[in-house]
């Protein structure tokens, strides 16, 4: 089953002046698949990732995620879609300093309000735990090395179990063994967990290990 289909996706910046970032972009995404886009600076990636993830609607096509047409939903809608069926992993792991690494992971679940705050307290320590911090949980986030906040910002973007997590450049940041770490928390949850994961890396390495590669050049995907 396709967890996610793009289907003719062109998308155009206008500034300075005309520009199309992204060319007829067709595929579909699997449930439970680890997928990575690459492609050089400027290629279109990044650019596809936003329009994936629902947070850029400037586009022209068709896109469904979780048999759910997106296209053409109010941004009110997408914001509860994306909070329900997607989960975000930068670069940087945006965790608010002043809460602690529990307060962090607690916060899409709160604002989804699925689940009791005890409930969601307890799911929390339960992905704290799974990723090897939860020793760490009422710390502050600003205290943490930069290996373990992203550890945490992944039990944030799970701890609505989405459809969809979604990374970009969620090693770009961190040497070589937290890298590993992080690409093998992620293979579990797509191997073990049926999980999908789609990231944006310009890492050869985390790149070859994953299950597909979709490759962009000048906005349009390598044969």
């Amino acid at each position: 089953m396709h967890v996610l289909q793009a289907e003719n996706i062109n998308k155009y910046f206008y500034a300075p002046e005309k520009f199309q970032a992204l060319n007829n972009i067709s595929f579909g995404v699997e449930k439970g698949e680890f997928l990575a886009l690459v492609g050089k600076s400027g290629s279109g990636k990044s650019t596809l990732l936003y329009v994936l993830s629902t947070m850029d609607t400037d586009y022209e096509g068709k896109l469904t995620v979780n048999e759910e047409l997106i296209t053409g939903k109010s941004k009110d809608e997408l914001s509860v879609f994306r909070n329900e069926h997607i989960g975000f992993v930068f670069q940087f792991h945006f965790l608010l300093p002043e809460f602690s690494v529990l307060q962090n992971v607690m916060l899409p679940a709160l604002k989804l309000a699925k689940y009791s705050k005890e409930q969601i307290e307890q799911r929390a320590m339960e992905k704290l735990k799974w990723l090897g911090v939860a020793e760490q949980s009422h710390k502050l986030a600003s205290k943490l090395s930069g290996g373990q906040q992203q550890r945490v910002a992944i039990a944030r973007a799970l701890i609505n179990d989405p459809t969809i997590i979604m990374g970009d450049e969620p090693t770009g940041n961190l040497d070589s063994v937290n890298s590993n770490i992080v690409f093998d928390l992620f293979k579990e949850l797509t191997t073990n967990f049926r999980q999908t994961v789609i990231t944006v890396t310009h890492d050869k390495d985390f790149a070859s290990k994953t299950d597909r590669i979709i490759e962009l050049t000048d906005g349009v995907i390598l044969k």
